[in-house]
């Protein structure tokens, strides 16, 4: 691993980069996991600094991390997570070789989410070995998120909740906005819930080559999923979303007052489009099938299809809420539940928010910090369970390239060094400014 070194030159504290190139190559894929490899090699790191820290690991391969510096009565945890999606087809490098060239580094979870375990990481080793602590920092790089992260966060916040518990938390979450030629950084203060499902169609089995279109559950099921594709879904709009919206208009030279009956009107004016579907997603339930699965054989008629449909709901919506308003579409349909979880929210009306947005200021400029809520789901959830309210943060270069963000979850997944060194100093700060008050 690369070191920095000091003036006499002797190894002091590690890069960030090499920190993320070595996560990459541990390949972490959940499913099936394999996040305990993350958490022995972090604790080899944290080690090597005499930082406290331990592994809980509550299935076999299934760890997590936690390490903690300072003492006090003041906590802040910097919360992340060390599983990754799957690779698809199709990327111009290979997926876990964490390369670092031309600036950036290389891999699957560059950016979600081992980009911020690096950051973390190298944050409070940083300041174990500059920084007199009035508090505590806590870490907590967890498994398991990307499905859940019920053997992650989930058995943290259920079995430990001490080892976690801190005044706030900052995660991942937070979107890189732009409009136009200019990138506003956002905080991410809540999330949408997922509401997963799985809808099965059943139909009588026969010979293809006498097709009966009404026992065909492939057919019936095609039915379904157009009528979902189509559905409009009734316009919500949180304080935090109002505004968010609110402030894009403005920022564009619009002067309408946004509202429930116009919001599709006013993104629709807004002279740079990429913003929109984001937005768009926040101010309403969402429904994306994404997976279907129907017949065994081209000759013949099936008897039996699957699909499985991403739903995510907003604060106040919950699963009667979505049998409801679906009840006429899912008519006949089996209904079974994949995941779901409620949507959950922290004030952006408080200290430990004002403290998140006046740090990143001083990295940044002064450009706007937009309260957002994030689309997807988050380890958060968990920590605001338990009483801690939980931010998630972007903190990217200015110039982030769009197709890079894009590439989460995608292919060709890379994030630029100066965003991650970026993402360390805006932590170490963070933690400066808190905990040595």
């Amino acid at each position: 691993m690369l070191m920095t070194k000091n003036l006499s030159g002797k190894t002091n504290m590690p890069l960030v980069e090499s920190i993320l190139s070595e996560l990459i190559k541990i390949q972490s894929v959940n499913p099936p996991g394999g996040e305990t490899k993350v958490a022995k090699y972090l604790k080899k790191l944290f080690d090597r600094y005499q930082i406290h820290n331990e592994i809980i690991e509550p299935k076999p391969g299934r760890a997590s991390f936690i390490a903690d510096i300072g003492e006090g009565h003041k906590k802040l945890l910097y919360l992340s997570h060390t599983d990754v999606v799957p690779v698809t087809a199709g990327w111009d490098f290979p997926p876990f070789s964490g390369e670092i060239k031309d600036g950036f580094v290389h891999g699957r979870g560059a950016i979600d989410c081992k980009g911020l375990v690096a950051a973390e990481a190298c944050a409070v080793i940083r300041l174990s070995q500059t920084t007199k602590l009035k508090g505590k920092l806590i870490f907590a790089a967890t498994a398991d998120e990307e499905i859940g992260g019920y053997a992650g966060a989930g058995v943290l916040s259920e079995e430990y909740p001490e080892k976690i518990r801190a005044d706030f938390a900052v995660n991942e979450g937070a979107e890189v906005l732009t409009l136009g030629s200019t990138t506003y950084h956002s905080i991410s203060v809540g999330e949408k819930g997922p509401a997963w499902m799985k809808l099965t169609s059943k139909g009588i089995s026969s010979h293809g080559s006498v097709p009966m279109t009404e026992n065909n559950a492939v057919v019936k099921m095609a039915e379904v999923v157009t009528n979902l594709a189509k559905y409009q879904p009734r316009v919500v709009l949180t304080p935090e979303t109002r505004n968010l919206v609110q402030i894009f208009a403005h920022l564009d030279g619009l002067t309408d007052e946004v509202n429930e009956n116009n919001v599709d009107a006013v993104l629709s004016k807004l002279s740079d489009k990429t913003p929109v579907s984001y937005l768009k997603a926040l101010t309403r339930m969402t429904i994306s099938p994404d997976v279907i699965r129907g017949g065994v054989k081209t000759n013949i008629v099936p008897d039996n299809c699957e699909a499985e449909i991403d739903v995510r709901i907003l604060p106040g919506q919950n699963w009667q809420y979505i049998m409801h308003e679906l009840k006429e579409i899912l008519n006949g349909i089996g209904v079974e539940t994949i995941q779901y979880n409620p949507s959950s929210l922290s004030s952006s009306d408080n200290d430990y928010y004002r403290l998140i947005e006046s740090t990143l200021k001083e990295f940044v400029g002064d450009v706007p910090i937009l309260p957002s809520i994030c689309t997807g789901a988050t380890d958060s959830r968990y920590m605001r369970d338990i009483g801690v309210p939980s931010y998630g943060i972007g903190v990217m270069t200015l110039n982030t390239d769009p197709v890079m963000s894009g590439s989460v979850h995608g292919k060709n997944e890379k994030i630029d060094i100066a965003s991650l060194r970026l993402k360390t100093d805006f932590l170490v700060k963070l933690a400066q400014k808190y905990l040595s008050d």
